[in-house]
């Protein structure tokens, strides 16, 4: 496969395509007041999906609702990162049969990494009957043309995957917030770790030209937005894998020339990629987040060669060890996996001693559970759960001692937060994120939803901390 061919974009003649059949489809639900539902599993690669389906649905002439019993048209977009998010959405489109008996006209389509799997595409195909449309994570653009399809011909359509990924620009985006964004920078992993489904469901490694991403920054800064995040699978790798003479520090550095009062944040990092040339860009350059999500997965050799991770704790170290030297006070977040195939008990000490070495601010810790498909799903060694779940409620026994004791440091300081509004968990608080990405809860209004506060932090806990807005 050439380089061209790894990082193709369609071309203006395949988005043409995909706007004319976005017009006829708008020609058809013209004056008819029709309604779209969409129901988002997953990361937030997913999410950014989810926004440009909702936004090709209002150009085919859909509103937008929260509730799908008044909706003509539900779009279930998938994950496939663990088992309890496939059997989660399976459940809920199980729910949606309901609907479609009450309202035989509504239509209900599934697309996502879940459906890319040829066994869930099956059980779709042959147990949910009323689903009317299935389309992988390489249709999206095609999203409006199979739509027209099925209102015009009325036949079942199933097209989990295309033959070839591409990059797809021009699509419209119906953002669900006015001040958060995410910006999809590339596409797909090359990295192919023994217990990731993701290259198998979003395809190799494809980057986005920098222009656009800048056009679409800089559209998003003048349009007020304050924190916006670039997301890829493995975001550092960004333009690695193609003809392009950039990289993503070069990226970080021209984003952070346009003006505005925001924040650049990025996600999910792969240690191995995680530049010095990347780390001195953020530190040179303020509008770029004093954070870094960089998943360690084990703190064991043995264990990160099985996952295949490519590189090792000593690797890993000097990473963490380089960025406190150049950025101080950076907070460090992780992601972890207890119970991998073969993992001894010195496997996961090892685990525990990195956390008490590296001093994460949070962990994102997961239970190992096995992909099909996926070469750690055959592997020999596999951990009881009873085994896994006590070693599961260790981990964040250390972990949640270690946030605390940071979080404690927090206190008397006043911190620069963005209001999201009114806490999910309690209504007579305000909940915010600073530039660290840390939780903070605090005594706020309404209007100060979307925007930044100074929040003095009087009291802190391992998972949030609490303040009086000054």
């Amino acid at each position: 496969m050439t380089q061209e061919r790894k990082n193709r974009i369609l071309s203006p003649r395949e988005m043409g395509e995909c706007r004319e059949y976005t017009e006829k489809m708008r020609q058809l639900n013209e004056g008819k007041g029709k309604k779209v539902f969409v129901l988002t599993f997953g990361c937030q690669q997913n999410e950014a999906d989810s926004e440009k389906l909702a936004g090709m649905s209002m150009d085919m002439g859909y509103t937008v609702t929260k509730d799908p019993h008044e909706a003509d048209l539900i779009l279930v977009n998938t994950c496939a990162i663990r088992e309890h998010a496939e059997k989660k959405a399976l459940s809920i489109i199980g729910q949606y049969k309901h609907i479609k008996a009450a309202r035989p006209e509504t239509m209900i389509g599934v697309c996502g990494c879940m459906v890319v799997q040829e066994h869930r595409a099956e059980e779709i195909k042959f147990r949910y009957p009323y689903v009317d449309f299935i389309f992988g994570t390489s249709s999206l653009h095609r999203f409006p043309k199979l739509l027209y399809d099925k209102t015009t011909k009325g036949k079942r359509l199933y097209c989990p995957q295309e033959s070839e990924f591409c990059v797809a620009e021009g699509l419209r985006i119906n953002r669900e917030s006015n001040y958060r964004a995410w910006v999809s920078i590339m596409y797909g992993c090359n990295n192919f770790c023994s217990y990731c489904i993701v290259p198998y469901v979003r395809g190799r490694e494809r980057s986005r030209e920098m222009h656009e991403i800048v056009a679409e920054v800089r559209d998003l800064a003048q349009r007020g937005y304050k924190d916006i995040t670039l997301l890829g699978q493995n975001v550092n790798s960004y333009a690695k894998d193609s003809e392009f003479t950039y990289d993503f520090a070069d990226l970080m550095a021209e984003l952070s020339k346009i003006e505005g009062d925001f924040l650049l944040r990025f996600m999910t990092s792969h240690p191995k990629d995680a530049s010095k040339k990347l780390i001195d860009t953020m530190a040179q350059n303020p509008k770029i987040a004093r954070h870094f999500h960089l998943p360690m997965q084990s703190g064991s050799d043995e264990i990160l060669a099985k996952m295949n991770r490519r590189y090792d704790t000593k690797k890993y170290l000097e990473t963490v060890d380089y960025l406190r030297e150049k950025i101080p006070g950076i907070t460090i977040t992780t992601d972890i996996i207890v119970g991998f195939p073969g993992e001894t008990e010195e496997d996961f000490e090892g685990t525990l001693n990195m956390l008490r070495r590296v001093k994460f601010d949070m962990i994102y810790s997961f239970i190992y559970s096995p992909r099909k498909g996926t070469p750690a799903a055959e592997m020999e060694c596999q951990i009881p759960d009873s085994v896994k779940s006590e070693r599961f409620n260790r981990l964040l026994a250390v972990q949640n001692e270690i946030a605390f004791e940071l979080n404690q440091q927090e206190v008397g300081k006043t911190l620069r937060v963005l209001c999201d509004g009114i806490s999910k968990n309690n209504e007579k608080v305000y909940s915010g994120r600073t530039e660290g990405n840390k939780i903070v809860f605090f005594d706020g209004d309404e209007s100060d939803t979307g925007k930044y506060i100074n929040v003095k932090i009087d009291r802190a806990e391992a998972f949030a901390l609490y303040g009086q807005k000054v």
